[in-house]
């Protein structure tokens, strides 16, 4: 088979791929090899892997060679991540639910966090209504599947709804039995309804860093508002998601 250019040969490799021929963790023969099957030069086999890992495929690998990226297929449920049977009456939080529906074991120490009171910035200020710079509570949470960091979720809340609290408390794992709805629950802050808004974008180089990405990979961000029966707002966050780490799945009856 004679290819043409760069651009014909990652569409020939990326089509082997997605048929199986090179499964997750398997290593596409050496550019070598790869110029002389398809009549191209090295330059060509080049710039097709450079565009192939930049569409988060492969990753070249030193000393190994292109290696096919693995895709775990992590769940991340929609409505029935956060259903109350789970925090409100059991032990289950939100990313734990997730584990669960993926067949992946967890425990505590996947979910590390800091927590410290800042000033609050233009987004956090106009969601709860305070003047720009009023102090809330931070809470950055990192989730990792085993030592796979899978993504971030930072809370922000008012202080007077969880002063004294677990929420206050930078020890690994969930805010107790339940996590974090549960003990807004117990604080007379009970979570009834809430939205999330999901975007798509490159990420900084910080976090790419912090998630351990691949080169080209992109990250989806995550703004959830959570709030009680009277529209009480009692959290702002936002997650980062590494997003060849997840499938979104949501499951909900169509409205009137």
């Amino acid at each position: 088979m004679v290819i043409s250019g760069y651009r014909e040969l990652a569409a020939t490799l990326r089509a082997a791929i997605q048929r199986g021929e090179y499964p997750p963790g398997a290593t596409l023969p050496k550019q070598e090899v790869l110029a002389e099957q398809y009549g191209v030069n090295i330059k060509t086999v080049r710039e097709a892997i450079k565009l192939l890992d930049s569409e988060g495929l492969v990753t070249p690998i030193r000393r190994r060679g292109t290696v096919v990226r693995e895709r775990p297929p992590m769940r991340r449920l929609g409505i029935g991540r956060y259903s109350k049977k789970k925090w409100k009456y059991g032990d289950t939080v939100a990313f734990m639910a997730d584990r669960e529906a993926s067949g992946r074991a967890w425990k505590l120490t996947d979910q590390t966090q800091t927590v410290r009171l800042v000033e609050a910035d233009a987004e956090v200020a106009d969601a709860y209504g305070l003047a720009p710079g009023a102090q809330v509570y931070e809470r950055a949470r990192l989730v990792k599947d085993g030592d796979q960091p899978t993504h971030t979720l930072t809370s922000y809340y008012r202080p007077e709804h969880v002063e004294g609290t677990p929420l206050v408390d930078p020890t690994p794992g969930p805010a107790g039995r339940g996590g974090g709805f549960a003990v807004l629950t117990l604080q007379g802050y009970e979570p009834d309804h809430m939205t999330e808004t999901i975007l798509a974008r490159m990420p900084t180089p910080d976090e790419v860093e912090l998630l351990n990405l691949p080169g080209g990979e992109p990250v989806m961000v995550l703004i959830r508002k959570t709030y009680t029966a009277d529209d009480t707002l009692v959290e702002y966050a936002r997650g980062l998601h590494a997003a060849s780490r997840f499938s979104w799945t949501y499951e909900f009856k169509l409205p009137d």
